[in-house]
């Protein structure tokens, strides 16, 4: 064993082991305690022992009940009327500290029984976040571990995006940096992926269908290739959109026309094979709202009966879960409740979370990083935007570049951000129906043990991309 691996062994007081194949827990309760320590080693060393810490922390949770999951049998179970429409699922992209964030989330989780959430990394977010998919997926297993969760964990590629500019570029180069990031978030448990082609959907075209036709085309050779590479036994759930958020309301025609395409391009592709278990629609919602001169955020309209007609068409008509709802951190919370009466199937939460974060930072530690947005964002500053313009819209800029101060901040100020946050997760859960959504998981989500590949962790890491064009 390299002496690597005997030090972190050793942060964790030697309760679990290493035998060169298997990881074995040899005292839950002192792991519990200090993984938190091999989470924070996977996010700030910058040698190998990030991808072993990764790699011991996904065996350990393996061997104690903590695995990564599909959630497309539940939702195909909704398609067909088996599961109750007494519940949207929230998928939570958690950006900074995603770790203590996840911890919170999982407490909330289990005095409810719930079982139905998602944690998701968008695309956009691995690079300002400074956090690729096997470090999220190692912070969300630690956060499971420490507050002794078990079962499934489902892991979300959200707006897995083709980016107009680059494909307009290289439509090749940019297909292969999806499928490759496909494959590196299938290798770290990421068993749920949004597929969006969408931003190529051409409104000057005259026909609904030749609109839709490039996204269909696009989804469908991504989803083979999804079903190509998902480990045996897992049935990956994939999801589409129609279009992109904060423009025109989603109509039926357009969920036909691109439904429509999509299954006829799987059929001759991978006539076998499942296809989409849920498709994003637009509601009239922006990504992170949109913030006012004084700093406050405008009122957000949703068309909820776009939410729940083609909730009823993706049902009836493709079997699939139904619809799901991006930008919708900045909704009224007294409005949650709509999600699930409209049936929408997935909800996507993100921005207040980030907000949360920068509300309960000290006062310090917040300006330093408006300093360095200042410098490092200057040219996202428009002619005419207020400091509290500029900042709301630049700051999760500043996240990745602060990420070993965030883990550096006084236990009482995590204390204080992680029980804001266990709140907020608990309103949220309460008014999406998530009490005792844990006996619809454990009756239609299987339990599929995929072993970790230590090639896949003890390597070199991915370099980051430009992703400024692609929506969160």
């Amino acid at each position: 064993m390299s002496e690597q691996v005997s030090q972190l062994l050793d942060l964790v007081g030697n309760s679990i082991e290493f035998d060169g194949k298997k990881v074995r827990v040899l005292d839950v309760e002192k792991f519990r305690r200090n993984v938190g320590k091999l989470a924070e080693r996977s996010a700030l060393a910058s040698d190998s022992t990030v991808g072993w810490s990764r790699f011991l922390i996904r065996g350990a949770a393996l061997e104690l009940g903590i695995y990564p999951a599909s959630i497309h049998e539940l939702y195909m179970a909704r398609g067909r009327g088996d599961a109750p429409m007494t519940f949207t699922t929230p998928a939570f992209n958690l950006r900074a500290l995603s770790h203590h964030a996840a911890r919170a989330m999982f407490r909330a989780a289990k005095r409810i029984n719930a079982g139905a959430f998602i944690f998701e990394l968008a695309r956009s977010e691995m690079s300002y976040t400074d956090q690729r998919p096997s470090e999220y997926a190692t912070n969300i297993f630690a956060a499971a571990i420490a507050e002794g969760f078990t079962g499934p964990v489902f892991l979300q590629g959200d707006h897995f995006q083709v980016s107009v500019k680059k494909y307009r570029n290289d439509p090749e180069a940019e297909l292969k940096a999806v499928r490759d990031l496909c494959l590196e978030s299938i290798a770290a448990g990421f068993f749920n992926i949004d597929v969006d082609t969408s931003t190529l959907v051409d409104m000057s075209l005259p026909t609904v269908a030749e609109q839709q036709a490039l996204n269909s085309r696009l989804s469908a050779e991504l989803s083979k290739f999804i079903r190509d590479h998902e480990p045996a036994g897992v049935t990956i759930s994939i999801g589409g959109e129609i279009g992109e958020v904060g423009t025109e309301n989603s109509t039926e025609p357009e969920l036909r026309a691109y439904m429509d395409a999509y299954n006829a391009g799987m059929k001759k592709l991978a006539p076998d094979k499942p296809g989409l278990s849920k498709i994003s629609v637009l509601t009239g919602t922006s990504h992170g709202g949109t913030v006012l001169p004084d700093g406050s955020i405008a009122d957000v309209s949703i068309a909820f009966d776009v939410l729940r007609d083609l909730s009823r068409v993706a049902r009836r008509e493709y079997g699939m879960g139904g619809t799901v709802q991006h930008g919708a951190s900045t909704v009224p919370e007294e409005n949650f409740n709509k999600f699930v009466h409209n049936e929408a199937i997935e909800v996507h939460l993100a921005t207040n979370f980030a907000t949360m974060f920068f509300d309960n930072v000290p006062a310090e530690f917040k300006k330093e990083m408006y300093a360095w947005l200042d410098v490092n964002s200057a040219a996202d500053r428009k002619p005419g935007m207020t400091d509290e313009q500029f900042y709301y819209k630049t700051r999760k800029n500043a996240i990745g570049p602060f990420k070993a101060k965030s883990y550096a901040l006084p236990a009482e100020t995590l204390d204080k951000l992680s029980n804001a946050w266990e709140a907020q997760f608990s309103k949220l859960f309460d008014l999406l129906g998530m009490k005792d959504t844990r006996t619809l998981t454990d009756k239609f989500i299987k339990p599929v043990h995929i072993a970790p590949v230590l090639a896949d962790y003890v390597k070199d890491a991915v370099a980051a991309e430009d992703v400024s064009d692609l929506s969160d």
